[in-house]
């Protein structure tokens, strides 16, 4: 078992912080996260590029070139449905995130038939059998849940080391889909969930935050803008100059 894998089977559910550039992931790290996940949602906002449409390939990758050789965290990466239809491609791309030294990988299932996701995560294993593979259904965000056990039990004996359900919020499915599978169950911390102390009651094995803090770190600046504006001192923590500026020297004094 992988030092990323043993995450999901210690006492309590993995934390997943969801960073989208170098300073967030290294700033979260020296916070004490063990493990790091990036965001699509903020990696292609960051850029200017849609999420979820296939778009960000090169910088999902450049950014895992940046941060997965970094000694102190495991990377996970966010991407979307492996940025092809072909299994085979996206099993290339796996590899590659392994070769910079990603160790898990979070692939979305979205419209695609079942068979065809079930074949990119097997793809995936094949290519890059060490990759932590996090299979996300949408079934809870796109309709009722329906067909989610059908899906995730495809994913589970295509290979997939974990599962990810998000919108999925009800204590009761979460307790019996956490009965049913084999593999960690991973959920999206929403305000309308369970907190993290009755997640773990449930039996959930990762919670993941996605891309609330790339939206609150949005949120923050508007709202020092509005404290500036208003001749009031900024609320919050805000890192110094010297701080940040340290991230980017610790990265060119490792390269």
């Amino acid at each position: 078992m992988t030092p990323f894998a043993a995450l999901h089977h210690a006492p309590g559910p993995l934390l997943l912080p969801n960073a989208w550039d170098h300073a967030s992931a290294l700033t979260l790290a020296a916070a004490g996260f063990p493990a790091v996940g990036t965001t699509s949602l903020a990696v292609a906002a960051a850029v200017g590029l849609p999420d979820g449409a296939a778009a960000t390939r090169d910088e999902t990758l450049r950014l895992a070139l940046t941060l997965g050789s970094a000694p102190f965290l495991l990377l996970s990466v966010d991407a979307e449905g492996g940025f092809s239809e072909d299994p085979d491609e996206v099993g290339e791309f796996a590899r590659q995130l392994a070769a910079v030294g990603a160790v898990g990988i979070n692939l979305e299932d979205g419209p695609v038939p079942v068979d065809r996701h079930a074949a990119k995560i097997a793809a995936v294993k094949r290519a890059a059998p060490g990759l932590f593979v996090n299979a996300r259904t949408d079934t809870y965000w796109s309709g009722d849940g329906s067909g989610t056990r059908a899906r995730l039990d495809a994913y589970q004996e295509a290979g997939a080391d974990g599962v990810f359900v998000p919108g999925l919020t009800d204590p009761r499915e979460i307790a019996a889909l956490v009965r049913h599978l084999d593999v960690p169950l991973n959920v999206l911390c929403t305000p309308t969930g369970p907190g993290l102390p009755h997640l773990t009651d449930l039996g959930v094995r990762r919670v993941s935050l996605g891309s609330l803090l790339y939206r609150r770190a949005l949120g923050a600046a508007l709202e020092a803008l509005d404290d500036v504006r208003a001749g009031r001192t900024p609320r919050g923590t805000t890192p110094t100059y010297a701080e940040v500026d340290a991230l980017a020297r610790t990265r060119a004094q490792k390269g």
